[in-house]
């Protein structure tokens, strides 16, 4: 019984200590990427809410979204998934929702403005 209740301490300690590594890890790509300074709030909302709400994001957002990255979009989605106040959040659909966003915007950005 012992055993147990040391190996149910160690699955904790585990878990707990792989999260907090993983929240470093995320600040650190935010921190060293600059990712909080390279889109203006109104596309930081816009871009949230195509993802964790229902709501589209304009060409121009999409815009600064790609200007942004890939690693700072990952790094700041999981970073908020990690906040308590989205724990009731799927994030296999948030997720699912953000590489859709992401794709999207991908391909705005990428494809050839119609010729005038």
């Amino acid at each position: 019984m012992a055993s147990l209740n040391v190996y149910s301490v160690l699955v904790v300690l585990f878990l707990t200590f792989g999260a907090l590594m993983a929240t470093k890890e995320n600040d650190q790509i935010i921190k060293e990427n600059n990712c909080k300074t390279k889109m203006g709030l109104p596309c930081v909302l816009e871009a949230f809410m195509s993802i964790f709400e229902t709501g589209s994001i304009s060409n121009k957002c999409c815009g600064e979204l790609v200007v942004l990255g890939k690693v700072c979009h990952s790094a700041l989605l999981k970073r908020t998934l990690e906040n308590p106040l989205f724990k009731d959040l799927t994030p296999t659909t948030i997720i699912a929702k953000s590489i859709q966003t992401w794709n999207n915007c991908l391909a705005l950005i990428d494809s050839p403005s119609p010729s005038a």
